[in-house]
């Protein structure tokens, strides 16, 4: 057995979090009571390494914490997703009260996005019909975005989120007539669900039993997809689509350990390159 060292804690929940760390830089420890309360036990050689994650963890969480563990679960929340819905409210504001010309100009519009405009499939997430929509895709992306964004980051979240939305619109593109309209965050949605869905496939590699895990996780993916993306009305093909490409997303990120998508400067720039790619388009949009 290898020698082991003892890294103490204040609280439970403090040993909890600090667990959680250095789960996602795939550092093996073990929550331990100790003497003075409560203590993580890793081994010698992984001591110096998980001292380093914890003391990075401390300076990104000084202050309130914008990642909670969700209380009675293993879960662990991102509030961030405020962030989104606030987003989604205030694009409604513009394209529903202030300017509702936009709402014609962003929607998705098969037989105008024939025509080479492609930026519709981009601007079609961020409009909704009515406020019932909006509060629809707003309480179920809050929930999914937080999770998704506690795994991989906020930034990288977002980004990854709303490509997979767009991929589902380009598949309703590409099955739906030329007649054919629609709008709405609801792609984006499910293409976090498929994000989350597959996160657990990144214990694979480093524990080849855990086969039984992962297909739980996707297969609840994927009957919470037919619960919330097969309602009457709505654009499924779109649903599907952007499930299926949160997923493909999902499976390229864990390639790398989750510790790379939750750097700083990484999601700082994730959210750059979103902000730029929803202003083009809505620039081509309004530009005509």
């Amino acid at each position: 057995m290898n020698p082991t060292l003892i890294i103490p804690a204040r609280s439970r929940r403090e040993v909890m979090d600090w667990g959680l760390v250095l789960a996602s830089q795939g550092i093996e420890a073990r929550i331990v009571r100790t003497e003075g309360g409560w203590g993580l036990e890793v081994e010698e050689e992984d001591y110096e390494r998980a001292q380093g994650a914890l003391r990075q963890y401390r300076v990104e969480n000084r202050g309130w914490r914008w990642k909670q563990q969700l209380p009675g679960s293993d879960l662990v929340f991102h509030w961030g997703a405020l962030v989104w819905v606030a987003g989604m409210a205030a694009f409604y504001y513009w394209t529903m009260v202030a300017f509702p010309q936009l709402q014609r100009a962003g929607l998705l519009d098969n037989r105008r996005a024939a025509e080479g405009q492609w930026w519709r499939v981009f601007t079609a997430i961020t409009l909704h019909e009515n406020l019932p929509h909006l509060a629809a895709n707003a309480v179920t992306g809050f929930l999914l975005l937080g999770l998704v964004m506690a795994r991989y980051g906020p930034g990288v979240a977002m980004l990854a989120a709303f490509l997979a939305g767009a991929a589902g619109n380009w598949a309703s593109l590409m099955v739906h007539s030329e007649a054919s309209q629609s709008l709405g965050a609801s792609g984006m949605v499910t293409g976090a669900l498929g994000l989350i869905s597959v996160q657990s496939f990144s214990l694979w590699r480093k524990y080849p039993d855990a086969r039984g895990l992962i297909m739980r996780g996707a297969t609840a993916g994927f009957l919470i997809l037919v619960l919330i993306g097969f309602s009457e009305g709505s654009d499924i093909v779109a649903h599907i689509g952007g499930f299926f490409a949160g997923a493909a997303i999902g499976l390229a990120l864990n390639a790398a350990r989750p510790a790379v998508w939750q750097g700083g400067w990484v999601n700082v720039g994730a959210a750059l390159a979103l902000a730029a790619l929803v202003t083009a388009a809505w620039g081509r949009a309004v530009g005509g």
